[in-house]
């Protein structure tokens, strides 16, 4: 029986997915659940699972194709053994794309060490027989990801530079030379990759913001002695009765869910010459990966507690990274918070994701000299910004809004009472 692969329903606010990569061909036995494709779309990458046990009979689109929602990818003939369609003249391989990103022998041998790469860019690896030692890694410290995998098969799998140089063509085996600095023996080589759906959709969000909000921010200092007093004396217990450590974030988004309701301009949108007030704090927590940022929603926040904060947080942040995320835990989001503090960043404007209205931005914290009581003491201070669309939030509003969320951080027991 002959059962057809098909691209999942996608939202109303994803037109259409591109194709990234197959990781079976037409001819190879599939098992039900087993990952047959990844489809790429302006925020995840989705996979598409077989439907059914049986044997891959023929592929419709090609990699790097645009589809829609429905559209049918793949049949499979359900129960089938791989060698019942193993013959050439039963095949349909689709010719290769011009971009020639598809399977290919890179030289992953027994040899070769695949258990460092994350999960998704691993079965990339096994499957397209890559070896990662042939791909220059982009991921944090240099770690090679499911992306550099894939810009490694479109453009050709050619080595990378850092791990064996291109042969120089005859017209370009000298370098120009430069005439105030020369290096003799020195290269510059450059490379050429399209961006991925994701980068584009990232690039396309920005510019609509910086163009169609008139932006302004905000910054104030927190003294987070108390907090991290808090999390000394109680994260023990805390982390034996929820299984999960008590972190930073989980106050800052409490903090900012009271901070909410009681400010409920800053949790507004816009629509037209209209303004949407949302009587629910639906929290965007920034999360990095190795694709770009995304930002999840904690739906209801001002509803949950500590340990669900901290939970939810710790799933999206593994699932984002995993390549786990599902659309709908990207949609809506009435305000967000990002950490670039996680990184070391001392302070920074964050920009508005339209069509909320502000974004609240964490960073380092730092031990600083401070005055208490005529004293000067050294105390862990965080730099906060918020940033805000001036169209309807007003300075004072947000200024009192920040100034909200110092006064619950610096006195987290009056936060916890809900004072």
């Amino acid at each position: 029986m002959s059962i057809e692969v098909k691209v999942p329903v996608l939202p109303e606010s994803v037109s259409d997915a591109t194709i990234a990569s197959w990781h079976k061909k037409p001819g190879d036995a599939v098992k039900r659940d087993e990952n047959l494709l990844d489809l790429e779309t302006d925020k995840v990458v989705l996979e598409v699972p077989s439907p059914v046990d049986g044997v891959l009979k023929e592929i419709k689109f090609d990699t790097g194709s645009t589809v829609t929602s429905s559209q049918v990818l793949a049949i499979i003939v359900e129960g089938a053994a791989a060698s019942a369609t193993a013959a050439p003249a039963q095949t349909t391989t689709p010719t290769p794309p011009a971009t020639g990103l598809g399977t290919r022998d890179s030289g992953l041998g027994k040899a070769a060490d695949t258990s460092s790469l994350p999960p998704g860019a691993r079965f990339t690896a096994e499957t397209n027989q890559i070896d990662p030692a042939n791909v220059t890694g982009t991921g944090r410290h240099q770690q090679v990801t499911k992306e550099d995998l894939v810009n490694f098969m479109r453009s050709g799998g050619a080595v990378a530079p850092a791990s064996a140089p291109a042969a120089k063509s005859p017209a370009s085996a000298s370098p120009i030379p430069d005439s105030r600095f020369p290096i003799p023996g020195s290269s510059r080589p450059e490379e050429r990759v399209p961006m991925t759906r994701m980068r584009a959709k990232i690039a396309e969000r920005l510019m609509q913001s910086k163009n169609s909000i008139a932006m302004l921010t905000s910054s104030n200092e927190i003294n987070l002695r108390e907090v991290a007093a808090l999390r000394k004396s109680q994260g023990e217990a805390f982390e034996k009765a929820n299984g999960v450590k008590l972190g930073f974030m989980s106050f800052f988004v409490k903090a900012a869910a009271n901070a909410l309701a009681r400010h409920p301009v800053v949790n507004a949108s816009v629509d037209g010459n209209d303004i949407i007030y949302h009587g629910y704090a639906d929290i965007s927590v920034a999360v990095s990966t190795d694709k770009g940022l995304v930002t999840p929603v904690l739906r209801d926040a001002q509803n949950m507690s500590f340990a669900q904060i901290e939970k939810a947080i710790i799933g999206y942040a593994k699932a984002a990274r995993e390549g786990g995320l599902k659309l709908e835990d990207l949609q809506g989001g009435t305000f967000t918070i990002t950490n670039g503090g996680t990184f070391g960043s001392l302070f920074s404007t964050p920009i508005v994701n339209p069509p909320q209205s502000a974004i609240l931005g964490m960073h380092t914290i730092k031990d600083r000299a401070i005055v208490e009581n005529g004293q000067v003491v050294a105390a862990p201070m965080m730099y906060v910004a918020i940033s805000y669309d001036h169209r309807i939030i007003d300075g004072k509003d947000a200024v009192l809004f920040l100034v909200d969320i110092k006064n619950q951080l610096e006195n987290p027991h009056r936060m916890l009472l809900g004072l």
